[in-house]
């Protein structure tokens, strides 16, 4: 299958998942009257509205460049982390205030095994999508389906936390007669928003970086120096390594010094030989060179320290 079918089936496959669990969430938690169980449900709704941002960013960043795009369109994917963060904040934010108001305020739960049934179900659900989402987007390089699959895998253990939280009123009620927990219930909510709030700030961290133009991690840069450097005998220096990322896809740009007595065709060679291997070890990499006779090294002071 090609990348960008699976990153649409695998797409599509968190937006129905969430949908059901949505509904399912939705109508155990206003049944026993749960407000861990409906943060729940408020939780699995952004996942919702996150999947499908993630399905329209993985739809069009795999565009082809055009006139109004010459870069691509890979920054969607970024784009599509960054609002899925401030969706997750969002949803923590409402989570706290309704929880604050029934510890506030605290009422009895029925039917508490509905609640710690949905929450298994959500569990055991958001770990098989999650651990797809993580495959292929570790695969393709997505962000798009990376920030998806961190939304669920905070839902996995936001869940087990609120069926943790249900299960200690059901057996301290069964086991102190007249001796409510209702407490429990909106602490577990609490608890899950302050989870939301971690996974949100790290999802923001991680969009924001490629947005801004970020250069790549230490190791990428080393693995592009070690292929520049493989060829050593072909060129006097290089300087000027400019690095950065949008979306899945790498751009390494930099300055290599030749022979001035270095044929066009030889120089032609020399770069194609080297970009293909960078791109050998790091897919999805666009690769630029501009080749500079070596004369011109003392006029740009060239060095190799990676910019």
């Amino acid at each position: 299958m090609d990348v960008e079918g699976r990153k649409k089936r695998v797409a599509i496959l968190s937006v129905a998942s969430n949908t059901l669990l949505v509904i399912g969430k939705l109508v155990v938690g206003l049944m026993i009257g749960s407000v861990s169980v409906l943060s729940e449900a408020i939780h699995s709704g952004v996942d919702l509205i996150a999947s499908v941002i993630a399905y329209f960013a993985v739809s069009h960043s795999g565009k082809p460049s055009d006139d109004k795009h010459p870069f691509g369109h890979g920054k969607l994917e970024n784009l599509s982390g960054a609002i899925e963060a401030l969706l997750i904040f969002v949803a923590a934010i409402m989570i706290v205030w309704e929880a604050v108001k029934r510890l506030l305020n605290p009422q009895p739960l029925e039917m508490v095994g509905w609640g710690i049934g949905i929450m298994l179900i959500s569990s055991m659900v958001n770990v098989f999508v999650s651990r797809a989402l993580f495959k292929v987007g570790k695969e393709t390089n997505s962000m798009a389906l990376l920030a998806d699959a961190w939304h669920l895998k905070t839902d996995v253990w936001t869940a087990a936390g609120v069926m943790v939280g249900l299960a200690l009123i059901w057996v301290g009620e069964e086991m102190f007669t007249g001796t409510h927990f209702h407490w429990v219930d909106p602490v577990a909510a609490i608890i899950v928003a302050l989870l939301i709030f971690h996974a949100a700030y790290k999802l923001t961290m991680e969009s924001v970086r490629d947005l801004m133009d970020t250069r790549l991690t230490d190791e990428e840069i080393q693995t592009v120096c070690n292929v520049i450097e493989a060829h050593r005998g072909e060129w006097c220096e290089y300087h000027d390594l400019r690095t950065r990322k949008a979306g899945a896809v790498r751009f390494v740009e930099f300055h290599l010094l030749v022979s001035p007595d270095l044929s066009v065709k030889r120089s032609h060679d020399l770069t194609d030989t080297i970009s293909e291997q960078i791109v050998a070890r790091l897919p999805d990499t666009d690769v630029t060179i501009h080749i500079e006779p070596c004369e011109m090294l003392t006029d740009h002071g060239a060095h190799v320290k990676p910019a």
